[in-house]
């Protein structure tokens, strides 16, 4: 059930509703919006009490039913799209927003020239993997700490936001002191202990959808997060395995329209990692937002021949300027800017 607040409902009357929930055996999990609280009440409705005598309270507006199992991040209890707040930035809002910046953190004039070259261009945020996963374990796996303190010395320099992954749940303390949004790669997307140490951490999540997750599953593993009281998560479309070869992954585009109708949370598109091909990305990016994506994560790098993971894929920054030059037009279409 949900029960929705009459706008301007103070604290003491949330809190009020709150205790009710939980007396009547009910798992209370508020959501604070700017104008109106939603409390998505968990249990089993077939053997609980009614919830609909919490409509004798004045500032309560409607308890309502849903239907889905995914209730805390079903727009069906939460019509409004959420919009996340990421220092000044807002992700789901009319902005589209953009990061960008390479698959891993290599060295510090890496990291630093890509990062003025991208904000330059029009991101506003920096992404960079300083943990990264590998599926062959000879392969580069990041400078993790090291690699964490030059996405912070970027930031510095620039003023963008760090999005970075973080692969175990020993490491989410660590890359939340240097991170704005932790990232949950393809391969944890449904690793439930990480989920929750992420959500615990408090800082906003970018959740990436499994290579071979259908939309539900890719919506509970959501709802491990917004369930520990963490609201502030968004997803990514990043391609699914299928029986293509001649690109990396097949980007599923009408992932982001269902997404966007099925809940109310921001979805971004990783083109990069779904195409494999730096000549594709633009393209993809396009089709992106004509489908309703709140942003694009890219991969850039100064020098892609020489980069120390999926330098086929990244963009050189020239690539990407010119990229968010033709986007623009596609951006203004969609209503966005």
């Amino acid at each position: 059930m949900i029960i929705v607040l009459k706008p301007k409902a103070s604290r003491t009357q949330v809190e009020a509703v709150i205790r009710e929930v939980r007396n009547l055996g009910y798992k209370p999990h508020p959501i604070i919006g700017v104008e109106r609280t939603v409390v998505a009440a968990i249990g089993d409705e077939r053997t609980h009490q009614t919830l609909e005598t919490l409509l004798a309270m004045p500032w309560v507006d409607q308890v309502m039913p849903v239907q889905r199992r995914y209730k805390l991040v079903s727009r069906e209890g939460h019509p409004k799209t959420s919009v996340i707040r990421v220092g000044k930035r807002e992700i789901g809002g009319k902005r589209v927003q953009i990061m960008a910046g390479p698959c891993s953190v290599e060295s510090e004039r890496q990291i630093v020239d890509t990062a003025r070259a991208v904000k330059k261009a029009g991101a506003a945020f920096l992404r960079g993997g300083a943990f990264k996963p590998r599926t062959s374990p000879y392969d580069f796996q990041g400078l993790k700490e090291d690699g964490l303190k030059l996405l912070s010395l970027a930031r510095q320099e620039t003023g963008l936001l760090i999005v970075t992954e973080v692969l175990s749940e020993a490491d989410v303390d660590l890359v939340a002191r240097y991170a704005d949004i932790l990232q949950i790669g393809a391969r944890n997307s449904q690793n439930f202990a990480l989920l929750i140490a992420a959500a615990e951490s408090g800082k906003p999540i970018l959740l990436k959808r499994g290579m071979s997750m259908r939309m539900e599953e890719w919506f509970f593993s959501a709802e491990y997060i917004l369930s520990r009281g963490n609201p502030n998560v968004i997803l990514c479309e990043r391609g699914i395995r299928t029986f293509e070869t001649m690109t990396r992954n097949t980007l599923d585009l009408s992932a982001v329209a269902l997404a966007k109708t099925e809940t109310h949370l921001p979805v971004i598109v990783d083109p990069s990692q779904a195409v494999g091909r730096a000549d594709m990305v633009s393209t993809l990016c396009k089709a992106a937002i004509a489908t309703g994506a709140d942003g694009l994560i890219i991969e850039v790098h100064p020098d892609p021949k020489q980069a120390m993971s999926d330098g086929a894929q990244q963009m050189t920054p020239r690539q990407f300027e010119i990229m968010m030059r033709e986007l623009k037009p596609f951006i203004h279409a969609a209503g966005r800017c």
